[in-house]
């Protein structure tokens, strides 16, 4: 199993309204590197759903349940989308500035590349940011 991180700004898409329709695309992302990290994951796999703008924190956690495919939002079509079911919320957000602030993550891609809106997380990282946000990794 992967990891990953995915941003979203909540006043376009929140963890609300992803809960709210269960099991929904993640589409709509037009940067190469996030769409070639999307192409590699694999049903099964988990996300951290990260509400970006304002907030600024890590609020849920996903499942990859759908492979990647066409977006049909893409009139090049050139990128693609996967499906994400909404698992659990964190029981803690867990904030930008903490991560930040913890030498354990100073090469997490959030912290090296923070435009960038989907991003692999490793293993060791996904376990402490469970463990910040509350929940068995």
């Amino acid at each position: 199993m992967r990891y990953w991180l995915v941003k979203s700004e909540p006043g376009a898409w929140s963890w609300d309204d992803h809960v709210s329709k269960g099991v929904e695309p993640w589409d709509g992302v037009r940067n190469h590197q996030a769409s070639n990290h999307m192409k590699a994951m694999r049903i099964g796999d988990r996300a951290f759903f990260y509400h970006s703008v304002n907030e600024k924190r890590i609020v849920g956690v996903l499942e990859v349940v759908g492979d990647y495919r066409p977006d049909p939002s893409d009139a090049s079509g050139r990128f693609g989308m996967v499906d994400f079911k909404a698992l659990m919320p964190l029981a803690r957000p867990v904030t930008l500035a903490e991560i930040k602030a913890d030498g354990r993550f100073a090469d997490l891609a959030l912290i090296k590349q923070s435009r960038l809106s989907v991003m692999p997380v490793d293993p060791d990282s996904w376990a402490a940011l469970c463990e910040m946000g509350g929940i068995e990794a």
